[in-house]
């Protein structure tokens, strides 16, 4: 696992480890103690070859006889994820989407915690943002919206390694600039735009729209070749 070279490891790969978990967390919150490579790979609609080809990347997991140990292979998942510590995150954009990433109550039981929120918007600099409707007793999480002149300094004085994007197209590429500058590592996209971003700098997209459009295509070949 030390000597993995993340970048030898194909994307989809990475990705089912995610779907992995969520299934697993499910078999745990059922009591399942141990799950084969088919099973979990049935449980998803993958083969159990598959499975056991994803896991391979990263190390043995199974135990002869026993398959999976579902905690073990949770918390081990979880560590090649990163997700077994809490990532500070920081937001951009204070608009329709940003408010509804401030109002989402689950970043915290999955390892990232948003702590600081900035906006271009004078209108909104300065305000402050929630509780949200919804929040616990416990959890009464409010932001106060910083301008982008504090960005580089929240993120040293936070450690802050993680940042939303969620800012018009047309001021993505300018907030991603600032973003790297600031010493952010990795940035999640929900501009409809492609950024250029060094290559050390981890970038994962969220076009809504061009996720509809997949599903549009698929539901209409669908009806298309559905016998008359």
């Amino acid at each position: 696992m030390d000597q993995l070279r993340p970048d030898l490891v194909p994307h989809p790969a990475v990705r089912r480890l995610s779907l992995y978990l969520r299934q697993l967390e499910l078999f745990r919150r059922k009591d399942r103690r141990t799950v084969s490579s088919k099973q979990l790979g049935q449980s998803l609609s993958f083969t159990d070859a598959q499975v056991r080809k994803d896991l391979a990347y990263f190390g043995q997991f199974g135990h002869p006889g026993v398959g999976y140990r579902v905690d073990d292979l949770i918390a081990r998942v979880r560590h090649i994820l990163g997700t077994d510590k809490i990532w500070s995150v920081l937001l951009v954009g204070a608009g329709n989407l940003g408010r509804a990433l401030m109002a989402y109550n689950g970043f915290d039981a999955k390892g990232f915690r948003l702590v600081a929120v900035f906006d271009a918007d004078p209108a909104k600099i300065g305000k402050r943002q929630g509780p949200f409707p919804g929040s616990t007793p416990a959890d009464k999480r409010s932001f106060v919206i910083q301008p982008l002149s504090q960005l580089k300094e929240t993120t040293e004085k936070q450690g802050i390694r993680l940042a939303i994007l969620a800012v018009p197209a047309d001021a993505a590429q300018e907030v991603a600039d600032r973003l790297v500058e600031a010493g952010i590592r990795g940035i999640l996209n929900f501009a409809p735009v492609s950024l250029n971003v060094p290559h050390e700098i981890a970038l994962n997209a969220v076009d809504l729209a061009v996720q509809l459009e997949q599903l549009s295509f698929l539901a209409n070949f669908s009806a298309l070749s559905r016998p008359a």
